[in-house]
């Protein structure tokens, strides 16, 4: 699935992180074709999730986020077979693991908060095998580098992000795609640049 995430991600690589239920609107109504939704529970996540497909965005849901999920792996059955995202988001390994073998995409986050965070991460990251990880935060182009390096899977930046030089230098470091929650980062010029350098790069390999 990693391929198939990344050519959902490589043509438009910036990701909505949808932190508020007033903010889903405008995700959906972005041209971006991925959403990152990290609000809502077990009354709501469902119709948030559908509002977003409907508009035709494919949506990864932080299932940390959403109250009332619990930590048991039957979580995973639940939200492939009644929300029905395209992925999940998690940093627990045993989500990740679960959630691939209920045929969804997932999506490791990582905190690099030190150089054993960041040695830890990766290890964790090969024994679990998510198909991309996010990184926070996203501010860091070495470590970003250093990634690419030891996973083959693509790498999102998130977290921190609130200028779009900062959206460049993840980028062109090696990141895949940068989520934010920054609405008024969601539609940026050096984004749509970025973007087109990125598709070509997909279309050749």
């Amino acid at each position: 699935m990693s391929s198939t995430l990344l050519k959902h991600i490589g043509s438009s690589p910036i990701i909505p992180a949808v932190r508020k239920p007033e903010d889903l609107q405008a995700a959906c109504a972005s041209a971006r074709p991925v959403v990152f939704l990290l609000t809502g529970d077990l009354f709501t996540v469902g119709d948030y999730t559908n509002q977003a497909i409907a508009a035709g965005k494919k949506v990864f849901l932080h299932v940390d986020f959403i109250g009332g999920l619990g930590n048991d792996t039957i979580v995973m059955k639940y939200i492939a077979e009644r929300v029905r995202p395209a992925g999940i988001i998690s940093t627990k390994q045993h989500f990740v693991k679960q959630a691939k073998k209920c045929g969804l995409a997932a999506i490791q986050r990582l905190f690099l908060i030190d150089t054993s965070a960041l040695h830890q991460g990766i290890t964790n990251v090969l024994q679990s095998e998510p198909d991309a990880v996010e990184i926070m935060p996203g501010l860091i182009p070495r470590v970003i580098r250093e990634l690419s390096e030891h996973l083959p899977i693509p790498i999102i930046a998130g977290g921190l992000i609130k200028e779009e030089e900062e959206i460049r230098a993840a980028l062109e470091a090696g990141a895949s795609a940068v989520s934010m929650g920054n609405k008024s980062l969601w539609e940026s010029g050096i984004v749509r640049q970025q973007a087109r350098k990125i598709n070509t790069a997909l279309t050749r390999s």
